[in-house]
């Protein structure tokens, strides 16, 4: 099984009276979930069930990933995913996720960068280090589980296939 965990794109901070969980996606953060939503399309990771926050700037990161979808997701908005945004989500991923082959996660950190490194056992590329030093908005890592349900996640039994920041992208510059 493969899970994606997807930080969501950088959000706007110009109206200080909005609340955290009703701020927006900025231009670049707009242009980056687009690059990253064309670039998981080109490579396959096609996510057949997404469990998203309820806050804006994921909901948003969501609706620019969705023309690229091109088979049936079941798509959760699960407001712990922000409630519990300076949490693990393993918790959350074996609660909701259930028997999807490819379950993707669109939250916030630090909870994304603390379950992908709770999550990962092994790797094979430097991408731990990154993963370590920075999980910046947009950001995705695609982890693989030898598991048949999601309620069987464990700590450290995933392998760490690949970790894409908008930057790496061809024309993406940050």
């Amino acid at each position: 099984m493969r899970l994606l965990l997807f930080r969501h794109a950088k959000s706007d901070w110009g109206d200080p009276n909005l609340a955290d969980i009703d701020r927006p996606l900025n231009s670049r953060g707009k242009t980056a979930s687009l690059k990253m939503a064309r670039y998981m399309q080109e490579q396959g990771l096609k996510p057949n069930q997404i469990l998203c926050s309820t806050a804006q700037r994921t909901r948003e990161t969501l609706a620019r990933l969705l023309p690229t979808l091109t088979q049936e997701t079941q798509i959760h908005l699960v407001s712990d995913l922000y409630q519990q945004s300076e949490d693990n989500y393993a918790g959350l991923i074996r609660r909701y996720g259930g028997r999807a082959q490819n379950l993707m996660v669109i939250g916030h950190n630090p909870a994304t960068q603390d379950t992908a490194l709770d999550l990962i056992g092994t790797e094979s590329s430097g991408a731990l280090t990154d993963i370590q030093e920075k999980f910046p908005t947009g950001a995705l890592a695609v982890i693989d589980f030898d598991i048949a349900d999601w309620s069987e996640l464990q700590p450290k039994t995933g392998h760490l296939e690949r970790f894409v920041k908008p930057r790496d992208l061809k024309g993406e510059t940050g």
